[in-house]
C-alpha cells in the first residue's frame, strides 16, 4: 500500500470513528436519557432497539457521504446494512437484556460495550462489503480526485 493510500484509509478511519461518535451520542440520549430515564418505557431492550435504529440511519448517511464517498446503489447498500443488523440486532439486544435484565448490569454499561463491538464489527463490514467496491466514487471524491492531480 502507497503512503498516500495508507493516509487516505487513516483518514477514512478517523471520519468513521467521529461520526460513529456522534450516531453513539444520539444513541445514549434517546436510549438512556430520553426513553428509559424520562419516558420509563419498558422493557430496556425496546428502548435499545429504538435508539439502534436512529443511530444506524444517521451513521450510515454520514459514512456513504463523507467517510466512503460511494456513489452505489442507495437501496442495496442499505440492504447490505440491513443484513448485518439482521443478524447484530437480535443478538445485541438478547445480550442488552441478559446483561441489564437478568445480570443486572449498569444500563449505560452494557449500552457501551455493545456499542464498542458495533463499531469495530461495522466498519470491517461497510469498509469490505457493504463500500468495498464503491469507494471514493461519489461527486465529493472525483471533485478531490481532480484536485489531487498534477
Amino acid at each position: 500500500m502507497t503512503e498516500k493510500k495508507a493516509g487516505k484509509e487513516v483518514l477514512r478511519a478517523v471520519k468513521f470513528t467521529l461520526f460513529s461518535i456522534s450516531a453513539g451520542i444520539i444513541q445514549v440520549l434517546l436510549t438512556t436519557i430520553i426513553l428509559d430515564q424520562i419516558v420509563r418505557l419498558k422493557p430496556y431492550w425496546l428502548c435499545y432497539l429504538i435508539g439502534l435504529a436512529a443511530s444506524v440511519i444517521w451513521n450510515f448517511t454520514l459514512n456513504r457521504q463523507y467517510t466512503f464517498q460511494a456513489a452505489n446503489n442507495i437501496p442495496i447498500a442499505m440492504l447490505k446494512v440491513a443484513a448485518f443488523y439482521a443478524v447484530f440486532t437480535p443478538a445485541s439486544t438478547w445480550v442488552t437484556g441478559m446483561l441489564t435484565d437478568r445480570a443486572r448490569w449498569p444500563h449505560l454499561l452494557v449500552q457501551i460495550l455493545v456499542m464498542l463491538s458495533n463499531f469495530v464489527l461495522e466498519f470491517l463490514y461497510d469498509r469490505f462489503i457493504v463500500f468495498g467496491k464503491s469507494i471514493d466514487t461519489n461527486a465529493r471524491a472525483q471533485k478531490n480526485a481532480g484536485r489531487d492531480d498534477p
